[in-house]
């Protein structure tokens, strides 16, 4: 532990190509977006403005998830066939804005190459005499729980479950979205009686088996309590996940109920660190995002140094799981100079890890990529790829190299990701070093296909159809055995591999990468044979 948290503080470790980076955006009372009302077109006109400008600087963070609040208090801020509208888009409950900003929100994300999650709060309904509480409690009395002045849907109803499932159905059926994040599905804290995690499970259960059976692309995930539970030799004092309010969420994911998990580890030192591994340790190969509390650094909340939250980014990135900033709003005010290291952090795009667990069929790579070079940037267009999963649309990432061919695993060489056209142009000048280019599609489950590298690089470029195959551990040199050597070599020209040569080679011990493979034919003279990327 003391380990980690050295190298935490130094941030020496690489910049992943997969990392989930996220960012819960808060629109309950519009304490993160909108800070203006919807009244007429004006109003619209802001409200689009302040969000795009937000997006345009999580982008530019290289953020490549956001939470979007979508069900706040038995209301919404898209047209509901079930909920009233929130007033927080309007200023006056159950009105609509004039226009539905969950779609606009989905459109620009896409826009930007980001996933867009819906986020409902699952069991509280917001304060007894509120819109949205009151017009539960008209529609289903004795399903509504009232604990001091706040209203909560009954967790042990079967009602519940079902109703909660249906909000997800319809978020999911009418929208493009990439996941639904469950908020608060747990008893709440001051819950009298005993907690069982069955009756929360059951709702994941509803939950789950409602959106899956229209995209099973769609990832669900949940903001569980920080601490899953105590630990041998931490204790959670007394505020876990399972015991204290019955969220068994490290079971979802043994169970296949949940994709990703994003536990609210608004803590800091071993209240945070041992916890964290310990999400990490039973994720059963789904996918974690450690809950940042960047609010934290706030002087009116607990005033932390912005060391701690350095020190997190950096252990959780060391350990393998992403990151979320809770909230938005703190991010984006830089608060003690957190966006700027945000910046540092994650200077390079990432890729969202694909749900291996829900399909692994890889789509066909793109077709005729074609670059054409002038004075003001170069121009890229290639044909689309097939889908053999037939499923939904596929998209784009785009990779760029002063290297060629381009090295597909190096997240430095990401220039865009989830491009959702077969065209773009780049912004160059001539004064610039030559680039080289690179397409590959990927699908909804985030599967990504083999790089389409342009047509012709130059003239005394091997031709991408010289590719040599393998499957990870095994190359076919397309050679025969005649007693002379093979060098595998970086593209940086580093010999990293001398063998015989012959008609198949051991690549097994090489990491993930682009490669060379030349061959002796001559003292000091070598021609080269072709190259080839390794992928496990």
């Amino acid at each position: 532990m003391v380990f980690l948290l050295l190298l935490g503080a130094l941030g020496c470790f690489a910049q992943p190509k997969y990392e989930i980076r996220a960012v819960w955006l808060t629109t309950i009372g519009g304490i993160d977006w909108p800070s203006t009302y919807a009244h007429d077109g004006m109003g619209i006109a802001a409200q689009q403005r302040q969000l795009t400008t937000m997006l345009d600087q999580l982008k530019a963070l290289n953020v490549n998830t956001v939470l979007l609040q979508t069900r706040v208090r038995a209301t919404t801020i898209y047209p509901s066939d079930i909920e009233p509208w929130d007033g927080c888009m309007s200023g006056k409950p159950g009105k609509s804005p004039g226009y539905d900003p969950l779609q606009f929100a989905i459109d620009e994300c896409h826009r930007r190459g980001m996933e867009l999650h819906a986020w409902v709060v699952t069991i509280p309904v917001g304060k007894w005499n509120t819109y949205g509480c009151k017009q539960l409690r008209t529609r289903y009395g004795r399903l509504i729980r009232r604990i001091g002045e706040e209203g909560y849907m009954d967790p042990e109803s079967p009602t519940t479950a079902y109703y909660i499932a249906d909000i997800c159905e319809e978020i999911t059926k009418k929208y493009d979205i990439d996941g639904i994040h469950l908020d608060y599905i747990r008893y709440p804290e001051t819950w009298k009686g005993s907690k069982r995690t069955q009756y929360i499970t059951n709702i994941v259960q509803a939950i789950h088996d409602k959106v899956k059976l229209y995209k099973p692309w769609v990832k669900l995930s949940c903001s569980p309590i920080g601490k899953y539970d105590d630990l041998s030799r931490y204790r959670s004092n007394g505020w876990n996940a399972r015991s204290r309010v019955g969220q068994d969420a490290q079971e979802w994911l043994h169970n296949g109920l949940m994709d990703q998990l994003y536990p609210m580890m608004y803590f800091a030192g071993n209240n945070f660190y041992p916890f964290a591994i310990d999400w990490k340790e039973f994720d059963y190969g789904r996918q974690v995002v450690s809950g940042l509390g960047v609010y934290m650094l706030h002087p009116r909340e607990r005033n932390w140094s912005l060391d701690e939250i350095k020190r997190q980014l950096n252990v959780t990135r060391q350990i393998g799981i992403g990151h979320c900033y809770f909230r938005a709003k703190f991010l984006l005010d830089n608060v003690k100079g957190v966006y700027d290291y945000a910046a540092l952090h994650d200077r390079y795009p990432a890729l969202v890890p694909p749900m291996t667990w829900a399909s692994t069929n890889v789509p066909e790579a793109p077709q005729q990529l074609q670059v054409e070079r002038a004075a003001q940037g170069d121009k890229l267009n290639w044909s689309g790829a097939y889908d053999r999963s037939n499923g939904p649309y596929l998209l784009y990432n785009i990779y760029a190299s002063e290297q060629y061919p381009v090295d597909i695993t190096k997240a430095e060489n990401l220039l865009a990701t989830r491009f959702l056209w077969t065209h773009t142009s780049i912004q160059r000048t001539n004064d610039k070093a030559r680039l080289y280019y690179a397409v590959t599609a990927v699908d909804r489950y985030g599967n990504e296909s083999s790089a389409k590298q342009e047509e012709s690089a130059s003239g005394n470029m091997t031709s991408v159809n010289s590719f040599l195959a393998n499957d990870g551990r095994t190359l076919k040199t397309g050679l025969e055995a005649n007693g002379s050597q093979l060098l595998v070599c970086t593209l940086q020209g580093q010999v990293v591999y001398t063998t015989d040569c012959q008609q198949q080679i051991n690549i097994a011990a090489l990491p993930d990468g682009m490669y060379e493979l030349k061959n002796i034919i001559r003292k000091k003279t070598t021609r080269r044979v072709g190259f080839f990327m390794v992928k496990k």
